[in-house]
């Protein structure tokens, strides 16, 4: 029976990209979802900027990837660039995926983007409103919050905190953030700048000044990401990045007005729990890392996805502990991965030691060549090499899986697919037997390829085998009652 006491099944305290996507996750799902956001309106600034190809996999599973393909300057290179001098240039067209790129879309318009699709799901933020607390009730959490100066109550199933780094909700769990910080301070900026730069090319630049990145968003407009010793003003100056272009940035580039600047310091953390009870920490709030590799909104677009259709089977009296256990046992790994590459990067791209700059560019034209790097060096930035391998609820390497079945956000919802070989006759016997027994849960497709395989609602792989009959299946029937209720226990209940 539901809680009579509970208002809404989901809150999401947090209004950026993460929270924005998972409220959409929840309207798609038909999930009642309250999403609150202490500002007064979304941002304006542009912050991240980076779109990789898994996330665009997952923007078109989940329906909303059109008009972020509309608004991108695509980059389909990257260039290591250092006094003058290319180490490196490596194509970013991954053959795997129809997303061969990264699409350059500025944060406040992915913000907008996500906002206008949950208004056409008739849902919307609640804007001046700041999470002070929760207390765990049976069945519920009690929530405290802020409306503009007035304090009020809300009551919700579940919590999830994606209200940054300084994250509120990550504060009250007392969840600590793990790890350390860097020395340097960063600078971002929006520059004009003239058009000697390919549009379609990224450049990493090192140096023993600090590392710089240049993010084309334009055949003229772009970002420059460095490390600074020490800031000057409120905000970075015209001057201030005119100065460190000319000393780090490809020759030629020309930095003609400022539209946005700032300094942040940053720090490569990760919270030491994601869940606590009914409460779930993502994005920022769960992990802060350098932006070398523009891997923090993507990492976080990634947290909410892997939760979403998790809360939707919960919700629905369909998942077990197991089920919600598995968000943290599958993204904490990730998350470590994902700072651990980033950190590397800055720092090799930064080091003020003089053999290590050596070794380094003597290092990179070498192995920048190699099919095996190129592959490598792709896979990990663009998260399409992303599996969950160990995780409890997946047997095997738990890799990505994409077709046209499952896009444009009716595909997949909270369901598994079970792919079988139709013209494999036992098969297909015990699959049916299979899909009445989670009516609902299972959904059966007819697959070329010989043998099972069982595809979980976000569109990774949860088992897979050559094999055929009633054997190959018994795996894929004990990973869905590990997660999920069968028809007959739930009817019981």
């Amino acid at each position: 029976m539901p809680d009579s006491a509970v208002q809404t099944d989901v809150l999401i305290a947090g209004a950026g990209p993460v929270g924005l996507f998972l409220a959409n996750e929840c309207a798609r799902r038909g999930i009642a979802a309250r999403l609150i956001e202490e500002r007064s309106s979304q941002s304006v600034h542009s912050k991240a900027l980076a779109i990789f190809p898994r996330t665009l996999e997952i923007f078109d599973m989940a329906g909303v990837a059109p008009p972020f393909l509309e608004a991108a300057n695509r980059v389909t290179a990257v260039s290591v660039v250092t006094h003058g001098r290319r180490l490196a240039h490596m194509r970013f067209t991954p053959e795997s995926s129809p997303y061969s790129f990264v699409a350059m879309v500025p944060q406040n318009i992915t913000e907008n983007l996500l906002l206008e699709e949950l208004r056409k799901r008739g849902r919307d933020v609640e804007y001046g409103t700041r999470f002070i607390g929760a207390e765990k009730e049976n069945g519920h959490v009690n929530v405290t919050v802020d409306r503009n100066g007035k304090p009020g109550n809300l009551t919700a199933s579940l919590v999830a905190g994606c209200d940054g780094a300084h994250s509120a909700v990550r504060h009250a769990l007392g969840v600590p953030l793990e790890g350390g910080e860097y020395r340097d301070s960063f600078l971002l900026a929006d520059v004009e700048t003239n058009d000697v730069l390919s549009a379609d090319e990224l450049q990493l630049c090192p140096s023993e000044s600090g590392p710089l990145a240049v993010f084309p968003m334009s055949a003229d407009r772009r970002r420059i990401v460095a490390t600074i010793e020490q800031a000057e003003g409120d905000a970075p100056s015209l001057e201030l990045v005119r100065k460190i272009v000319r000393e780090r940035a490809p020759h030629g580039l020309e930095v003609r007005s400022l539209h946005w600047s700032s300094y942040f310091h940053i720090h490569h953390r990760t919270a030491a729990k994601l869940r606590v009870g009914r409460i779930f920490i993502a994005g920022d709030a769960a992990h802060i890392h350098s932006p070398f590799g523009g891997q923090g909104m993507n990492t976080g677009l990634h947290d909410v996805w892997n939760l979403a259709w998790k809360l939707d089977l919960f919700l629905r009296g369909n998942g077990s502990e197991t089920l919600l256990d598995s968000y943290e046992a599958e993204r904490l790994p990730v998350i470590k991965g994902v700072i651990h590459t980033t950190d590397m990067l800055t720092k090799v791209m930064g080091t003020p030691n003089k053999f290590a700059q050596a070794l380094r560019d003597a290092f990179i034209p070498m192995v920048s060549h190699l099919a095996p790097f190129q592959h490598a060096f792709v896979q990990r930035l663009s998260e399409l090499g992303i599996g969950y391998r160990g995780s409890p609820i997946v047997e095997g390497p738990g890799t990505r899986y994409f077709d046209d079945s499952i896009r444009g956000g009716s595909g997949i919802r909270s369901r598994f697919l079970l792919m079988i070989d139709e013209s494999d006759g036992a098969s297909h016997e015990a699959a049916r037997e299979l899909f009445q027994g989670f009516q609902g849960l299972v959904e059966l497709r007819p697959s070329t390829r010989h043998g099972v395989t069982l595809v979980r609602p976000d569109g990774y792989v949860a088992y897979s085998t050559d094999q055929s009959g009633i054997s190959a299946l018994k795996p894929a029937r004990s990973l869905l009652e590990k997660q999920a209720q069968p028809e007959r226990t739930r009817s019981a209940t």
